[in-house]
């Protein structure tokens, strides 16, 4: 076997529940083919106990954890959570330096894949992005989704809108294709759990109106995450007759105050209440089936969610951007209005409108043309990355992957 026939090392990094639900298809598929040899390194969130230790997910998935990257930082302030970003950035470089692998995936826009991704550039490994162009005016995640643009060389966005965002930032067309997004994919093929089985896991009944919420600070968001979290409370508890399902937020600045809050709420309405730090990918995609309507601030309920034709009140400005179907509701984080949009969802207009809405995020195919994409795509192109100054219509180009 020649050099060039070796199968082609794919390093995976992923560093929470989210990004794994996301990228396990695209794993499995390298992880089968003879042309690859699959790599996984976690980090971050998946090796902190306080949020479900979820790199057992990823063992319990039928992968190998190639490196941990430990990264947890004692608080969750700005300080420690910058410091957090340096230590990932040591770890990550002697990773690759024990995995040697041909290229990288990474996956989004959270703080720790920067320091993913500088440790890559550095040593020249070449990047393949999933889910760039896209905005989330909200948050200082939105900085580093198109810092990672800059510095991947192959990409994989979710809308055309997207792929044209990110060959205006000067990349190559010829590298960068809309395959749809994997979370859509992933709802639409994941076996579905039984309710019963769910309900016992969660702890609680999941009744004809039943929300599943998830609320991520705000970064970019000038008041406090105790006064947002507090409105988005007093909101739900005009819903008395609906049961409520929290999950954690994500290890960002300020995350442990949300988990307090929603923690003390649950002990205060412990019958309607549950609160899960990770429900996994298999229990998320199938609590889709049965809940009523989700509510927070997550993207999974702008990208994922309409595919499930349920309602999303999506609430303040963190998501403030992204392309929306119909079936999501903004809404300001006051609980007044949070209250109004909640009501809307759970309206006979509100469930019929869901069930109408179209996902502009549904493709087919979408891990075959990421797999594809990755397994054959020249590395030396790759490696040898310039600036493209555009100066003519990009929407011409063949590379879309639109059909």
């Amino acid at each position: 076997m020649t050099q060039d026939s070796m199968p082609r090392k794919i390093c995976i990094v992923t560093s929470t529940r989210a990004d794994w639900g996301l990228l396990c298809g695209v794993a499995r598929k390298l992880r089968d083919s003879e042309m690859a040899r699959l790599q996984i390194i976690a980090t971050n969130m998946h090796l902190d106990p306080r949020y479900g230790m979820t790199v057992n997910e990823i063992i319990d998935d039928g992968f190998e954890i190639d490196e941990r990257v430990e990264m947890n930082a004692p608080t969750d302030s700005t300080v420690d959570t910058a410091i957090a970003t340096g230590k990932c950035l040591e770890g990550m470089a002697r990773a690759f330096d024990r995995l040697k692998p041909d290229m990288v995936v990474i996956l989004g826009d959270r703080y720790e894949m920067l320091a993913v991704a500088t440790a890559a550039t550095i040593m020249r490994i070449p990047i393949a992005h999933i889910a760039g162009g896209e905005i989330s005016e909200g948050a200082f995640d939105d900085n580093i989704r198109h810092a990672l643009t800059k510095l991947s060389s192959l990409h994989f966005t979710a809308t055309d809108a997207y792929r044209e965002r990110v060959i205006s930032m000067g990349e190559d067309p010829e590298h960068v294709f809309n395959t749809g997004a994997l979370g859509v994919f992933n709802i639409l093929n994941e076996p579905v759990i039984p309710k019963k089985e769910l309900e016992e896991f969660i702890g609680l009944d999941i009744n004809t109106s039943t929300l599943l919420v998830t609320l991520h600070p705000a970064t970019r968001d000038p008041i406090p995450v105790e006064e947002r979290c507090e409105a988005l409370l007093q909101a739900l508890d005009g819903f008395q007759a609906s049961h409520v399902i929290f999950t954690y937020p994500n290890n960002d600045p300020d995350g442990e105050i949300v988990i307090r809050m929603i923690e003390e709420y649950r002990q205060a309405n412990p019958t309607r209440v549950a609160v899960v730090p990770s429900l996994g990918r298999s229990r998320y995609l199938s609590a889709l089936h049965y809940v009523s309507a989700v509510v927070g601030n997550s993207s999974s309920g702008i990208v994922e969610v309409p595919s499930m034709h349920i309602p999303t009140v999506d609430i303040g400005i963190r998501q403030q951007g992204r392309i929306a179907a119909s079936s999501v509701i903004h809404c300001e984080a006051e609980a007044d209005q949070i209250h109004q949009a909640i009501s809307y969802a759970l309206s006979p207009a509100g469930k019929r409108l869901a069930l109408e809405t179209d996902n502009p995020y549904a493709k087919r195919d979408t891990v075959n043309r990421i797999v594809t994409r990755l397994l054959h795509t020249d590395l030396q192109k790759l490696a040898s990355k310039k600036f493209i100054d555009h100066q003519f219509s990009f929407t011409t180009s063949t590379s879309s992957d639109t059909k």
